[in-house]
Formats: C-alpha cells, structure tokens, sequence
C-alpha cells in the first residue's frame, strides 16, 4: 500500500474523532470532581467539528468521476456517500453527547471515559462510511462495536445494565465469526479484498461455492448487527438495560452503520451480476428476512408495555424495511442508494429524539419507561409531548413526517427492481406500516387522553432540551423539503 499524505486531507473527519476521543480518555484520569458536563461539551465540540469538515469536504468534490478519490492504497474511498453518512455519525454522536450529562448527574453514573469511548465507536462508523475494502469494514464494524460494548456496561451498579452488556457482547463476537468467514470466503473466490474490484472478478470465479457460501454468511453477520429477525433476540433486552443515552447511541448511529457497511459491500462488490438473485443468491434470504424481520418486530411491538423495549421492537421493523432497501439495492434500482441515505437520516434524527424525551421524562428513583407512566404527560409538559407526537407519527410514516418520506422512497425503489420481484414485499411493508400506527398511538393517547396519577419532575439540561426541540424540527423539514435532501444525498 503506498501512503499518500495528501489523503489525510479527506480524513480530517475521521481524524478529529480519534484524537478527540483519545484526549477525552486521558482527561478523565486528570479530572476533578463528580461533574463531567466539561468532557461532554468537548465531545459535542469535537463530533461537530468532523461533521463541519465532512460538509467541507463534501462541497470540494467534484463532480463525476472527480467525485470519488481512492485513499490508502483502495482502503477507503472519498465519495460524497461517504461524507454525508459521516456528518450523520458525527451529529448523531454530538447530539448523544448533549443528552447524556442530565442522565449520568440524575441516575448516578458519571464516568468520563464515557465520551472518549463513545467518540473512537463513532470514528469506527466514518471508517464505514469510506471503506473501500473487505480490511477496512471489518476494522470499522469492531472499533465500532467494541466501543459500543463498554458504553452498555457503565453503569456498574446496574445489574440489568451488565446483563445487556453480555449478552450484546456475545452475540456481537458470535456474529463476528460469521463476517470474518463470509469474508474469508469471498476473498478466497476473488483473490482480493478491495470491493470494487471484487464484482467482476466475482463473476469469472472457478469457485462459484464460495460466492453463495461467502454472501450467505454476510446475510448472517450484517443480519445480527442490525437486529434482523431471527438474528434479533438481543435488541430488546440490551435497549432495555443500556443506559437511555447509550440506547439512543446503538438504535440510531450503530444501526446506521451497520447499513452504511451493507451499502458498501452489497451495493458494490456483490451487486450487479454476483448472484444477487435466484434460490441462491443474496437477495432471496434477505428478502424473505426483510419480510419476518416488518412482520414479526411489528406485532411484538404491539404487545410491549416499557417504551423502552417498544422502540426496541420498533427498531426491528424499521430495520426490516432497510433491508428491503438493500434488496434494491443489490437488484440495480436505480434510486435505491439515494433512497438508504435518505431514510438513514430521518430515521436516526427519529430515534435519537425519541430516546432523549425518555431520558428527560424519567427522573431520580423514577424512569417512566411504562406506557401508564406517561399519562398526562399532554397536560403537564405540552411541548415535550407535541415532539414526542412528532416523532411517534414520523415512526409510523404518517406524512408530512420525514419517516413518511423515507418509507415512499425505499418502497419506490423496490417497485423498480427487474421484473417486480420485490412486489410482494413493498406489500407487506406497507400493511405492517399501519400495523405499526397502533403502538405508537398507545403513547400519544396516554400523553394526552388520560390523567397523570403523580406530577413529572424531568430530567433538565440545556443541551437535552436543545436536541428535544431540534429533532421534530428536522423530521418535518425533512418531510415539508425531501427533495433538497435526495440532491443532498444523490
């Protein structure tokens, strides 16, 4: 591999995290005091900064084939994709970072590390946003995770909190297995790991086994990290026991991540010709997986009375309907690519809003993570409630909402597929998108139609009322604007 400097220009996202996140890991053996508010402002400073440098370098792209730079020897590559989903990490990990020093202050876990782990996870994630290579997804899925593993366990005291950690951790280093083996595979049927060129040397294989072999273990590993069905059975409790701010970390950036990785490997090295479909193709498993993962996260969501567990389900779906995406995707839909960016957006400024009401609504000594616990929350707090509306009915793909936008485009893409194979699933993921109106609409009847039984005493900070407020502001500009956003994006 031959090292250019000049390639750390294009990196200067990724850079400011990982020095970032290394210098916040050291301040906190220097630190006085219980009060971490200090780290945290410089975490926000710093995922803000690579999300202004992202948007800095986006712009300096030029445009056609001017508009992809290979850096490190084909590693990474620098496309506007690329910058778009790492300015998301990075706002994404600003926003965490506001919302957490109210939660670490009232539940009694202020651990500093926190913010340094969390900012090296997230430069995982922009090393995902640029991979070029099988090396360099692999690399960003574990900085990415291991980060993530920590987070879940800081708060030591809790018992549930550990129990989540574990069983994150085991079932992450099981689905780790996988994508070192579909990896390993590929790369023994390609001769290579740098994904653009692997399509078509894919093609000409003499070992075509080790193609299906290969995707199909992808299908499994990337299934496991984005909590697709059968591969799910973590999310609920592991949502449930991480700290509130940490589970808004893992169900909106983790989870658009992992996509933004399946963007890079399915879209490129096993897109095209390379048995995307057929009975043994790529698309088939997914898409029957797509299917269960809507069907089934739907209608357990349906049965959950924590709210924290019903988002969890929630996330499931919405991961299903992803997947159909990515389905597209791999079929040569033309608007597939534009259409993933576009509902990663909406639905990680979705759920990170959604989880920072939960962590303002609970207290000291009192979550609120019960649907009962929320009655009259309309009354008492009527601006808190109107976002949590907000957000709830752009889950629910209700327009003028971005995750109504973002539902119409991933279905558009699917109905473009080759000869309307992927028909019958755009079917099923609108039936399971009024399915899934009735959950959401249990919170917003009980915010608004039914007495508190105890006043709220919330969880205030400025900076968890700035994302409060900033969130359902950017879900109805993303559904009152979409079209900014596809040029955005496209």
């Amino acid at each position: 591999m031959n090292f250019n400097p000049a390639d750390l220009g294009y990196l200067v996202p990724y850079l400011i995290l990982a020095v970032v996140g290394m210098v916040l890991v050291l301040a906190e053996a220097f630190y006085r005091g219980d009060d971490r508010s200090g780290l945290a402002t410089l975490a926000a400073a710093g995922s803000f900064a690579s999300a202004i440098a992202s948007a800095i370098l986006y712009r300096q792209l030029g445009d056609g084939a001017a508009a992809k730079v290979s850096l490190l020897g084909d590693m990474l590559v620098a496309d506007r994709t690329g910058y778009v989903l790492a300015a998301l990490f990075a706002m994404t990990t600003g926003f965490t970072a506001l919302i957490t020093p109210a939660h670490q202050r009232e539940h009694d876990w202020q651990i500093g590390e926190y913010y340094g782990v969390m900012l090296l996870s997230a430069s995982g994630m922009v090393m995902l946003a640029h991979a070029a290579n099988l090396v360099t997804v692999f690399l960003g899925i574990e900085t990415m995770s291991i980060g993530v593993y920590v987070m879940c366990a800081m708060r030591r005291r809790s018992r549930r909190g550990n129990e989540a950690a574990m069983k994150y951790f085991l079932i992450g280093s099981f689905a780790t297995g996988f994508l070192m083996y579909g990896m390993a595979l590929l790369y023994g049927a390609a001769g290579t790991t740098k994904l653009a060129q692997m399509a078509p040397l894919l093609t000409q294989t003499n070992n075509p086994g080790l193609v299906v072999a290969g995707g199909f273990m992808l299908v499994i590993a990337f299934g496991f990290k984005v909590a697709a069905v059968p591969f799910h059975m973590w999310a609920p409790d592991a949502y449930e026991g991480a700290p509130t701010p940490v589970t808004a970390f893992m169900a909106a950036a983790v989870k658009a991540a992992a996509v933004a990785a399946m963007i890079r490997v399915f879209g490129t090295a096993l897109g095209g010709d390379v048995v995307p479909q057929g009975i043994l193709g790529w698309v088939s498993p997914f898409a029957v997986i797509a299917a269960l993962t809507i069907t089934i996260g739907n209608i357990t969501a349906v049965r959950q009375d924590n709210i924290k567990r019903m988002l969890a389900y929630s996330s499931v779906s919405h991961a299903g309907v992803l997947l159909v995406g990515i389905c597209a995707l791999g079929l040569g839909a033309p608007t597939a690519n534009t259409s993933l960016v576009y509902y990663l957006i909406s639905y990680s400024v979705t759920t990170l809003g959604a989880f920072a009401i939960v962590s303002y609504v609970g207290g000291r000594g009192r979550e609120r993570l019960l649907v009962d616990d929320w009655a009259g929350l309309g009354s008492q707090q009527p601006a808190v409630a109107l976002a949590m509306t907000i957000l709830l009915l752009s889950f629910g793909g209700i327009p003028p909402t971005g995750g109504f936008f973002g539902k119409f485009y991933i279905f558009k893409a699917a109905m473009e597929a080759h000869d309307g194979q992927l028909l019958w699933l755009v079917v099923i993921g609108v039936i399971n998108s009024a399915i899934s109106i009735y959950y959401y609409l249990r919170i917003v009847t009980a915010m608004y139609f039914r007495e508190a039984t105890q006043p709220f005493t919330p969880t205030r900070s400025s900076g968890l009322l700035f994302v409060i407020a900033v969130c359902p502001l950017l879900v109805l500009e993303l559904g009152i604007m979409p079209g900014w956003w596809l040029k955005l994006v496209s």
